[in-house]
């Protein structure tokens, strides 16, 4: 006979601002301090499924520690459930030992880190681990323990098990897990919307997905690790549902990996964003060889109210991209970005400086990024994070293994130029770059 479940309540928390800073700490540079403020959409996603239990979503992004163990205490979750990035595993664990000495709470961990490296929560003050995308696999861990069972045998969940190696069964993802008909719990998030914003051109702004997963793999990247390699695609209904559900927002993030990794989706959705009269501004990731290859889905986008892309160029010089594994070489880059300026299609330049790099390299990407005039240019350093390919290429070479310095603007490998010089040189460039922000039309 089958157990009776009882309502939970599950209170899902996004960690602080919590990355440590080398620029900072050593050579008193705090302009390349990144700040992430975005919402926590994959928490809202988590809690999309939980209608029958009692969900909280406490940002502390948002708000101070001290509120949000006030919070706790008030709640009194069954479930503490908390995702991190690599540079906040550190500050998760701390949190969750903190759970487990004022609470009986379940607490279970999921998120980036959490997908490419589980044995890292393996530890007394966790519980349970949630690997790759959650959404249905930490649907079935709450049902289970709200039937008064445990979360062994789910597929893509690990329960811990401090002192032994870490035993679970890979998921095997599907279409099944998108849940397509459930969507996002964007009212868990309301009172926090005013502070989700795109810092560089002040805009508020609601994050909407089309797809997990990733159509390529380049080496440093993690998302592909989400979906086991795969790319699961929503269906376009969903997708609209998501958008009109955020009605009051003009300007809509997708945040997939790759947007238009399936360009007769992406058409199919545009077509039906066009039917539906949505009247918005759109950001999406984008390819640089998918521009080239389907200018015209960047036309009709661009009617349909494609505002800005996010390229990730990383590089311009065919050795480096070979090394990250993009597939594709640097002459097309500059293709693409004709494409988009004819266009009128504002360009987010993801830019990677390497740890190799010195002062010509700083000025050949410098010369680069302004003479294409790329609106917003964004560089980060390149780091190893743990899992992809491009940690194990440089594992022998990390000589920082404190996962608070993985925030993509310190270098934890040996740079080429002296450390100091490396950093201002690296400031510098970012503070030219930025000195005119671009703004909105």
């Amino acid at each position: 006979m089958a157990l009776k479940k009882r309502k939970m309540k599950i209170m899902l928390v996004n960690p602080p601002n919590c990355g440590r800073s080398i620029p900072e700490e050593e050579y008193g540079i705090t302009s390349l301090k990144q700040i992430f403020k975005g919402e926590p959409f994959n928490l809202e996603v988590l809690a999309g499924p939980l209608t029958e239990h009692e969900v909280l979503i406490f940002d502390l992004k948002c708000e101070s520690e001290d509120a949000f163990w006030i919070a706790f205490d008030q709640f009194q979750p069954d479930v503490a459930g908390l995702t991190s990035l690599t540079c906040e595993t550190n500050t998760a664990i701390r949190i969750a030992c903190k759970i487990k000495e004022r609470s009986t709470a379940t607490v279970v961990i999921g998120g980036n880190h959490a997908t490419y490296s589980p044995a890292y929560f393996n530890r007394a003050e966790v519980d349970y681990i949630v690997m790759g995308l959650g959404k249905k696999s930490f649907a079935d861990l709450i049902d289970r323990l709200a039937a008064g069972d445990n979360g062994e045998g789910i597929a893509g969940v690990a329960r811990t098990s401090p002192g032994k190696p870490l035993s679970y069964t890979p998921r095997n993802y599907n279409k099944t897990d998108l849940m397509d008909t459930v969507p996002p719990r964007y009212d868990l998030v309301a009172k926090y919307r005013n502070q989700y914003f795109l810092e560089q051109l002040g805009l508020t702004m609601g994050f909407v997905i089309t797809a997990y997963g990733c159509t390529h793999k380049c080496s440093f990247c993690t998302i592909p690790g989400i979906t086991g390699g795969k790319y699961l695609t929503h269906a376009t209904d969903a997708v609209i549902r998501d958008i009109q559900t955020l009605s009051d927002i003009p300007f809509i993030r997708m945040v997939d990996a790759n947007t238009f990794g399936n360009p007769a989706l992406a058409m199919e959705l545009c077509d039906k964003i066009r039917q539906a009269n949505i009247k918005k501004r759109f950001f999406a990731d984008v390819r640089a060889d998918t521009i080239v290859r389907h200018p015209e889905l960047l036309k009709n986008w661009k009617e349909a109210g494609l505002y800005a892309v996010v390229v990730g160029f990383e590089d311009f010089q065919d050795a480096r991209l070979a090394a990250y594994d993009k597939k594709y070489q640097g002459h097309v880059i500059p293709k693409a970005i004709e494409i988009l300026h004819d266009l009128g299609i504002v360009i987010v330049g993801d830019f990677i400086a390497s740890p190799e790099y010195d002062e010509n390299d700083f000025e050949k990407l410098e010369n680069f990024i302004t003479a294409n005039k790329i609106e917003i240019p964004v560089i980060s350093v390149l780091t190893p994070i743990p899992g992809t390919p491009l940690y194990k290429n440089m594992e022998k070479d990390i000589i920082i293994h404190d996962l608070d310095y993985y925030t993509f603007t310190n270098a934890v490998t040996k740079t080429k130029m002296p450390a100091s010089l490396f950093y201002k040189t690296f400031a510098d460039l970012v503070k030219r770059l930025h000195e005119k922000p671009h703004k909105p039309n």
